[in-house]
């Protein structure tokens, strides 16, 4: 394995969308092109809405995420009302009144607004839309500031999902990615879910954090199991200091685990994890085999947005608020990252994006078989050209040889042991990554 880590452990999209973003066309974008696909997704009335609320108390420098750092909670309610200025501005796009499938509440730390802040902007946003019994309404939650309240509230609105961040329990590492919480406060949230009637309570952990032993995946993924969580996303920590306005570089390079350290971090933590039953569904994440995610994957009904992996599937998602991004099937938008700019723009009665993609023919049949391979770790290459089938097969015939998957006539299956390197199978697909001009780095180490 510590072979096949050095071989396959380079820069790598973790493949959320089809164009990755950095390869999005935005020369011939526009916001009149992103209404248009929009548009021609109105074959079906339903949406997803994914609604971004960044403002978070304090910087956890293990993220990424576009977020605000404030202690000035009088900035709730001008954002909610912006995002319901942006809300009504698709309503006039939309045809037909939408039927709300899917909503997720993310961050930033969505638990920062007050429980009265959000009953009144989700109250808005479903009274103007119909909303049928199955649907699938989900919150991240810091168990830190995550209330009752919170919990009553979301409940009440027809929530019944929630993911904790956890990360790592090891007071160093919490320390050093400033993300201090103990495993009492999330012991309680976690039974305060459930008496409430959510029936999914999800645990995010990371391995490869700065500071974070072997030893410290074991103990927290051992205090994880007691708690017994529906769905746990064990995921690899992506170091990419170099993107605008994180705080990833509070700590040096040394600070982290070696690649074969991370991957053997991941190994036990899923052996151990299957051992207690959990099931591996996609990419980084585990569930109860009675959980909707564990049967969708079973019978391959799995799908994946930038909302992570769901059971609903829409052909439209609808981003809420800064940076947030939205996606047609046929394209791509993304807001404003700066809040400001964000403000302004509705202000002045324009919808708030700032770039995406148009998807042409090829992107839709390469976004179809990169997403086949992310839920299900397989996929044919039936409607791909001729000579683009022979690239891939030749560009996968050392990951076979490396007994990582089979490639049977037009049909390439990922074995066990390749789910560890998945993303790198997508890449044999990612025609526009293998067309890419520029030699600075893009993605986090895809191991």
């Amino acid at each position: 394995m510590q072979e096949l880590i050095q071989k396959y452990n380079v820069p790598g999209p973790r493949y959320t969308s089809y164009p990755t973003v950095p390869f999005w066309d935005e020369e011939t974008y526009s916001a009149s092109s992103w209404i248009k696909s929009l548009q021609k997704s109105n074959s079906s009335r339903e949406i997803s809405l994914y609604i971004h609320l960044p403002f978070c108390e304090s910087l956890c420098t293990f993220c990424a995420c576009n977020k605000r750092i404030t202690k000035r909670h009088e900035v709730e309610l001008p954002y909610i009302k912006a995002l319901l200025k942006e809300w009504e501005m698709y309503l006039e796009i939309l045809e037909g009144k939408p039927v709300l499938k899917e909503i997720h509440l993310g961050g930033g730390t969505p638990t920062f607004f007050d429980p009265k802040h959000l009953e009144y902007l989700l109250k808005t946003i479903k009274n103007s839309c119909d909303v049928p019994k199955d649907v699938s309404f989900s919150f991240e939650g810091h168990p830190n500031n995550t209330t009752i309240n919170h919990l009553e509230t979301l409940r009440n609105l027809g929530f019944d999902r929630v993911s904790y961040g956890i990360q790592d329990y090891n007071p160093k590492v919490q320390i050093a990615i400033h993300r201090i919480q103990s495993f009492e406060t999330v012991k309680k949230i976690t039974k305060e879910s459930r008496a409430l009637g959510y029936k999914s309570v999800s645990h995010d952990l990371i391995y490869g954090l700065p500071l974070q032993s072997l030893r410290d995946v074991i103990a927290t993924i051992e205090k994880t199991i007691e708690l017994m969580p529906d769905r746990i996303a064990f995921y690899s920590y992506a170091h990419v200091p170099w993107t605008k306005g994180n705080g990833q570089r509070g700590y040096d390079e040394k600070d982290l685990p070696s690649a074969e350290l991370k991957r053997q971090q991941y190994e036990i933590g899923k052996q151990m994890l299957e051992d207690k039953g959990y099931v591996e569904i996609g990419m980084d994440h585990f569930a109860l085999p009675n959980d909707e995610l564990a049967l969708a994957f079973e019978h391959q009904n799995l799908h994946r947005n930038f909302m992570g992996y769901t059971t609903t599937k829409t052909n439209k998602m609808i981003g809420l608020g800064v940076s947030a991004i939205s996606d047609s099937w046929f394209g791509f938008s993304q807001n404003h990252k700066d809040l400001n700019t964000y403000y302004s723009s509705l202000n002045n009665d324009i919808l708030p994006v700032s770039r995406g993609h148009i998807l042409n023919e090829t992107d839709l049949i390469i976004r179809r078989k990169i997403l086949n391979l992310m839920c299900h770790f397989e996929t044919d290459l039936e409607d791909l050209e001729i000579d683009l089938q022979f690239e891939i097969k030749n560009d996968l015939v050392e990951f076979e040889s490396d007994q990582l998957l089979k490639i049977m006539d037009n049909t390439i299956k990922v074995n066990p042991a390749g789910k560890a390197f998945i993303r790198n199978v997508c890449m044999a697909f990612d025609l526009r990554l293998k067309a890419q001009q520029t030699t600075s780095q893009l993605f986090s180490m895809t191991i």
